[in-house]
């Protein structure tokens, strides 16, 4: 029985090698790159900030912010990925923020510069 499991993944093999199945490859190389990513993630040893830490900085500074803001700066620091979109976007990009107003986005950004090098 495992012979012929063997022999049926070796021909297999060969098959694929000398008459590559371009659907096939492209499926392949896309699971490659997902697992790939993933097990980056799960192995990276460098020191991060949880992206929480934002929020809980500006909360002092709350009495200056609307209702819908604060949500909108919930939403922003729920993940490293969206702080990180955040940033580029209004801070760097200097775009208008159509929730949040521009006094607002300047101290969100002050607060992300200073942790920039940890996102």
């Amino acid at each position: 029985m495992l012979k012929n499991l063997l022999i049926l993944i070796v021909f297999a093999a060969v098959y694929l090698h000398f008459y590559p199945q371009p659907k096939l490859n492209t499926w392949f190389e896309q699971q490659k790159q997902t697992i790939f990513s993933e097990v980056e993630k799960a192995t990276d040893t460098k020191v991060r900030l949880k992206a929480d830490k934002i929020f809980s900085d500006l909360k002092g500074e709350f009495n200056s912010f609307r209702e819908e803001e604060i949500n909108q700066l919930k939403k922003i620091t729920s993940s490293r990925e969206a702080v990180n979109h955040f940033y580029d976007k209004y801070c760097q990009h200097k775009k208008s923020n159509p929730i949040i107003h521009h006094t607002n986005v300047a101290k969100i950004c002050h607060t992300i510069d200073n942790y920039q090098a940890l996102l």
